[in-house]
């Protein structure tokens, strides 16, 4: 399978999701989606790392 080319999404949970999205961009990274509201179960921001796999960020703040 070519890197983001569908699969399983793995998702990392963190403190505050934004922070660690913008902690891949200063990597070489990309963001897909910022960090957004998933309503009561918090928030995700989507992650392309420097080999174009996209992972997920949790956070419930």
């Amino acid at each position: 399978m070519s890197p983001g080319g569908g699969g399983t999404l793995v998702y990392f949970r963190c403190d505050d999701c934004a922070e660690q999205a913008h902690k891949v961009v200063a990597s070489g990274g990309q963001l897909a989606r910022d960090k957004f509201a998933i309503g009561p179960y918090g928030f995700i921001a989507l992650a392309v790392d420097t080999e174009g796999n996209m992972i997920g960020l949790h956070s419930m703040r």
